[in-house]
């Protein structure tokens, strides 16, 4: 494929002047144009929403979230995973981020990892990929080798897939079962797709991680119910979000908390029916760990 030919490698006609711009005129041609992906994200959320039931499909049966992207899509990838274990109280693994070249790749680039298909058949294969996991493939080219491989490795196994990219009818769009594809345009510079590109992949990659858990119970409400109180800012947080899930005082939900070793999910359903610790984790359990539904079960 040319790559000159991509949307997101031709030339902004609205920022052909960067150079001979002021600082303020500068940043305000970037604001201007990141003003512009929300929309583009915006025209592909019946996509979204459906990836986002099949990775909640996928960590329902004991599947498990896979990004594999190269460069900056990769990083993106890595970052939203790492992310999801301190946000959601999920086991390190669940939610997986690979990047073409390993984890050194985080910090410099890997010369030629990214054109290598094998490479992300083989880091997939060392995952030990089943049918249960969900891959993700992020490129904003559409046309990473590491990603195309990647996918149709994962096609072959019977793996949900899907595809983020940032042109039309991108070869990893053609590989995955749902393509995302948010189409930002030139880049303010021309071929940075760290820039709108980067910014359109992350504001999927929000939506997709947070839905997949608000659907596998790890949300009440607006409330991260399943958030770990690892310091002293979350303990805190912790202990607002039981007060404003419940209307207790902050000694309630602080006593609450203690009795469940900081489990906010389970301090709110104690202080919403009464039960003790114990009784109200099985009642969890008992509801997949859904507790508006373990609420309903108490009347």
């Amino acid at each position: 494929m040319n790559l000159g030919a991509l949307v997101s490698e031709t030339r902004n006609a609205d920022t052909m002047d960067l150079d001979n711009l002021s600082t303020l005129e500068m940043v305000s041609k970037f604001n201007q144009q990141d003003a512009t992906v929300a929309e583009a994200v915006r025209k592909t959320l019946p996509e979204v929403a459906r990836a986002v039931d099949a990775a909640a499909q996928s960590l329902s049966e004991g599947g498990r979230l896979i990004y594999m992207g190269a460069g900056t899509s990769g990083r993106l990838g890595v970052l939203d995973a790492s992310e999801c274990p301190p946000t959601f109280g999920v086991p390190h693994g669940l939610v997986v981020g690979l990047i073409a070249g390993g984890p050194g790749a985080l910090l410099k680039a890997v010369e030629g990892a990214e054109d290598d298909e094998q490479l992300g058949v083989s880091d997939l294969q060392a995952l030990n990929l089943t049918a249960q996991d969900m891959v993700v493939g992020i490129a904003a080219s559409g046309r990473t080798p590491y990603v195309i491989g990647a996918l149709r490795f994962a096609c072959q196994l019977g793996c949900r897939t899907a595809a983020i990219s940032c042109n039309p009818d991108s070869p990893i769009a053609r590989e995955a079962e749902i393509a995302i594809s948010p189409v930002v345009g030139p880049e303010a510079l021309t071929g940075s797709t760290r820039l709108k590109s980067g910014t359109a992949q992350k504001l999927v990659l929000n939506m997709l991680s947070t839905g997949a858990m608000v659907k596998t119970g790890k949300v009440y409400q607006n409330l991260m119910v399943d958030m770990q109180a690892t310091n002293i800012k979350l303990v805190d947080r912790a202990s607002r979000m039981v007060v404003q899930a419940t209307g207790c005082t902050a000694e309630e939900a602080e006593t609450a908390l203690k009795q469940t070793s900081y489990e906010v999910k389970t301090a709110i359903l104690m202080v919403l029916s009464g039960l003790p610790a114990l009784q109200a984790k099985a009642l969890l359990v008992k509801h997949n760990g859904f507790l508006r539904a373990a609420l309903q079960d108490r009347g």
